[in-house]
């Protein structure tokens, strides 16, 4: 309910994503399927960084105080993953419609590109939800932030554009080990969550 009401950040967001696209309208017009999917998966990370990653950030010692006098780390947590998947999902849709809009509409397998596009949007709130969590602790949390995300989220930003660049030709299909290995690392970073989360908790 507290995110919900800072609607401030959402709108601030959505100016984000609309401006950045319409910069890539004005510059490119209609790029190329690699280029689009390329640039997508660019503006989704940074897109995720300013709606997720400042969850915690965010946070002062004192609300973090209060929350720990009404909230287990386990469920507090498993809340903001919760939220921020949604948020991202929502993030992701939204973008997705404006490059569609401005941008052209490389995409063959659109029904496929759609959902991969939202287990992408999970995957990257997923990530910087964890990350922020542990930044959030340390004095120089921006440093640690890049220090963390960047081994992390450049393999993930990897895997989805090669998974994603069976969307824009018909002749290839959709590599659903890879899929199945998202998901995985997905479920790997929530169980670490709920695993290391109250660790920090305590501090």
């Amino acid at each position: 309910m507290l995110e919900v009401r800072q609607q401030y950040s959402f709108y601030g967001i959505l100016l984000y994503i609309a401006a950045t696209v319409f910069v890539l309208f004005l510059v490119i017009d209609e790029p190329e399927g690699n280029i689009w999917n390329g640039l997508f998966w660019v503006i989704q990370l940074f897109i995720c960084i300013n709606a997720v990653a400042k969850s915690f950030l965010q946070e002062s010692r004192g609300r973090m105080l209060y929350f720990y006098s009404i909230s287990s780390p386990v469920h507090f947590v498993l809340a903001k993953l919760l939220f921020n998947s949604v948020l991202m999902l929502l993030m992701s849709l939204i973008s997705l419609l404006l490059f569609f809009a401005l941008l052209g509409n490389p995409v063959q397998k659109i029904s496929a590109f759609t959902g991969l596009v939202l287990l992408g949007g999970w995957s990257l709130s997923m990530v910087f939800t964890f990350l922020a969590a542990i930044a959030a602790k340390a004095q120089q949390n921006a440093a640690i932030m890049a220090i963390l995300g960047f081994p992390i989220i450049v393999p993930q930003l990897m895997l989805l554009m090669k998974i994603t660049n069976a969307a824009f030709n018909p002749d290839l299909t959709i590599l659903w080990n890879d899929i199945a290995l998202l998901v995985a690392l997905d479920i790997l970073v929530a169980l670490l969550s709920v695993i290391l989360f109250p660790f920090l908790w305590r501090d």
